[in-house]
């Protein structure tokens, strides 16, 4: 598609920080400048995150639906239990800006932090966090499980069925960065096996049009991608794309240039 473009368009300013949707080989070859929008979204991703863990950890879905179609009748001990997240281990799967904000979130709930990254991040970054040189030393270690890499090659299908296997039994799954680091057929079999207790989704593979395998389960919590979908992130999203075009057509480096 970027090979049929007008030779009129010079530059492609993403309102994301992904760029994955964008040949940026094919942009180079067409000689477009290519710029995302970084570093704003960070805090509403990792506020989605938390939503994501608590929404599976309490089962918040089940919850509502019984609320809402009048099915809840009375209360007992055993009524909709679910998982505690306070003082748990909460392991992170790229701890870039998102993955460090989530760090700090999670604090609040007295978790303790592991992470694992394809470098070590500096000592002041860490804020404590314990870092595992691989996923595989990482997975044991996590009663909750937050994935925040970006979409690669190298990340593609990154949590399949023998990575699955190296987590706790009952752990909870939650991704807000892309829906390519999950294997859909691996994890849809841990949550009905029970190896996994939940998931917590906001990104998948071949959105909107989904695995039906996740419409079917209780013990999966969805949204609909909308892990930057607040007011103060989508405008400092839309300035950042206009910073970008302003400086191209000024005849300044724009500062996001990604290609």
């Amino acid at each position: 598609m970027i090979e049929r473009l007008p030779e009129r368009v010079k530059i492609i300013a993403n309102f994301s920080v992904g760029y994955d949707h964008v040949d940026v080989v094919a942009a180079k070859k067409k000689g477009l400048v290519v710029t995302n929008t970084p570093d704003v979204l960070s805090d509403a991703t990792a506020e989605l995150t938390i939503m994501l863990m608590l929404g599976a950890a309490r089962r918040a879905s089940e919850g509502e639906r019984l609320v809402r179609s009048r099915a809840w009748k009375d209360w007992s001990p055993s009524f909709m239990v679910g998982v505690q997240m306070t003082g748990k281990r909460l392991g992170i799967i790229g701890f870039g800006r998102v993955g460090q904000v989530v760090a700090r979130r999670a604090k609040a709930f007295d978790m303790e932090i592991h992470y694992h990254n394809r470098r070590r991040v500096a000592a002041e970054n860490e804020a404590g966090a314990i870092y595992h040189a691989t996923p595989e030393e990482l997975l044991p270690h996590c009663d909750f499980l937050a994935l925040h890499c970006v979409s690669s090659p190298e990340t593609s299908k990154l949590l399949n069925a023998r990575r699955i296997a190296l987590l706790p039994d009952g752990a909870i799954v939650v991704n807000a960065s892309r829906g390519v680091v999950i294997d859909d057929e691996a994890l849809l079999a841990a949550l009905q096996s029970g190896k996994l207790y939940a998931a917590g989704l906001d990104v998948f593979n071949n959105e909107p049009d989904i695995h039906p395998g996740y419409r079917q389960l209780e013990n999966v919590f969805l949204m609909p991608h909308i892990g930057s979908a607040t007011r103060e992130t989508r405008d400092a999203m839309g300035f950042r794309a206009l910073d970008n075009l302003d400086a191209y057509f000024a005849g300044r480096p724009p500062g996001d240039r990604v290609a």
